[in-house]
């Protein structure tokens, strides 16, 4: 098995994992808990916080991942 095979699972698992913690960092900023917490601190809840970074990250590295594994001959 070629190195680049392994990575690619891995990289589509990342990309689905930060979808779905960035669908869930949008609907918990989008929650009364945030609301109220933009409304006295200025800022959204740290749950929400860390859903939409984790997520961004994770997408990222995913898409990363994808795109370095696509250009590799066999």
């Amino acid at each position: 098995m070629v190195e680049g095979d392994m990575n690619k699972p891995m990289s589509v698992a990342l990309l689905i994992v930060g979808a779905i913690l960035l669908f869930y960092g949008l609907r918990a900023g989008d929650s009364v808990g945030s609301d109220v917490s933009r409304a006295v601190t200025g800022t959204p809840t740290d749950k929400t916080v860390w859903f939409l970074v984790g997520g961004a990250i994770a997408a990222v590295l995913g898409l990363f991942g994808l795109f370095r594994g696509s250009g590799r001959s066999k």
